[in-house]
């Protein structure tokens, strides 16, 4: 069987199915990708990059500036689809991320091929993202026109769309009908085998004072984003810092995350997310307690799993969202969790079971309840087992997810 696989910086979501499936040798598996590679090959799939050839107009409307982006990616993808059907393939299922475009008109260049689709998001000016922090209301009142026409990516995908995959039921539910009748739920997974407690685990600092040697011994605090930013709770954690560091004059606090932007707008003064909730909280803040906060910035894999193993108490936060994969990593590890009380946490975090969750905005909460965990260390040991047992039931990679993937590939190819 030929498979496609399309995603602007694959694998992105499809780095365990896309090996598995080319493991089989019966597969052919391409994956197409606007990344720049130095390899023809990847875990056996190969690899087909291709070039935008156009920016954005400068001038465009800006309610249809993101079609008109996700228009040039998906013709850049189908002229190199183009190529790839005249020197011969031919894809019985294509797989795609159809977030920026690329595969909108795929059909149009193998009409008879199978098209399933990862389903992230779909756009709402009510109930989800959108003016759910009324600290950053949008000034528009077209905001809503604008994000209907970003869906017009998701709408025109519908049409050509055979099925769709989506890593939690709220995301899922997130799309219309009659096209979420075609979406199976199954979350692309986390290798627990790899990502477990370690009672013996250690990890190096370097800071202003010199290299710190961290044990599970020491109150560790965690808090883990892609980058630093309000979708994800930076400010509403910050805010709870000050008094939260006072009441525990022996915690460090682990912050990994970069100064860039993931979701949402940017800063309109040019300053980072970070800088502008650290310069906040800094004059509340003693500079011995300062100097116990710790902002890592981006860290590699094989540091970020050892301070998840590190941490007493690991904390979560987002907007109504796509759920990050820290989260499930975190209760892997068997951290004591506090999270925000928001979908599609809930899914994942069941108050006092395999977590505790909090009001998103109250960070007074945040500081009780994280205070109250570090003082508690039977729940703490309590909820880290049963958010390990409950990732190992729910989204373990070998035994749950990838056979489920696996089985959506089957059924899109009509095996």
């Amino acid at each position: 069987m030929n498979i496609l696989f399309i995603h602007q910086n694959f694998p992105g979501q499809f780095k365990h199915l896309a090996p598995a499936l080319a493991a089989d040798p019966v597969n052919r598996v391409v994956a197409m990708t606007t990344q720049k590679v130095n390899m023809t090959e990847w875990q056996g799939v190969e690899l087909v990059p291709y070039n935008l050839n156009r920016g954005t107009s400068a001038n465009v409307h800006p309610w249809v500036s993101d079609f008109e982006t996700k228009t040039i990616r998906g013709e850049a993808c189908f002229r190199a689809a183009l190529h790839m059907r005249n020197a011969g393939f031919s894809p019985d299922i294509i797989v795609a991320h159809p977030g920026w475009g690329e595969s909108l008109f795929l059909k149009d260049v193998w009409p008879t091929a199978k098209l399933g689709i990862y389903c992230e998001f779909f756009y709402h000016a009510q109930g989800a993202d959108v003016g759910f922090d009324p600290e950053f209301p949008s000034k528009d009142e077209g905001e809503v026109c604008r994000l209907r026409l970003k869906n017009l990516n998701n709408l025109l995908h519908f049409e050509v769309t055979d099925a769709g995959i989506s890593p939690t039921h709220w995301q899922a539910s997130t799309f219309p009908e009659p096209f979420r009748s075609r979406i199976s739920v199954v979350h692309d997974g986390i290798d627990t085998q790899a990502v477990t407690p370690n009672p013996n685990v250690s990890l190096a600092l370097n800071t202003a004072n010199g290299k710190l040697e961290l044990t599970k011994a020491d109150e560790i605090i965690t808090f883990v984003n892609r980058n630093l930013e309000p979708y994800r709770g930076y400010h509403i954690f910050m805010r709870a810092l000050p008094e939260l560091l006072k009441r525990r004059p022996n915690a460090r606090v682990l912050i990994v995350g970069g100064d860039e932007v993931s979701y949402g707008a940017r800063p309109k003064d040019g300053r980072t997310w970070k800088d502008i909730f650290a310069g906040e909280v800094r004059p509340l803040m003693s500079d011995a307690d300062w100097q116990r906060l710790h902002f890592l910035g981006k860290v590699s894999y094989q540091h970020f799993i050892p301070l998840l193993q590190l941490s007493r108490v690991h904390i979560y936060l987002t907007y109504p969202f796509v759920l990050s994969w820290s989260l499930l990593e975190a209760m892997s590890v068997g951290c004591a969790i506090v999270a925000s009380n928001t979908q599609p946490l809930q899914e994942a975090i069941h108050h006092d079971d395999t977590g505790r969750l909090v009001d998103f905005f109250d960070s007074a909460a945040l500081t009780d309840e994280v205070c109250a965990l570090l003082d508690d260390p039977a729940a703490r040991v309590r909820l880290g087992a049963n958010a390990r047992a409950f990732a190992v039931a729910n989204y373990d990679l070998r035994t749950v997810c990838l056979p489920k993937q696996l089985a959506w590939i089957a059924k899109l190819a009509g095996q």
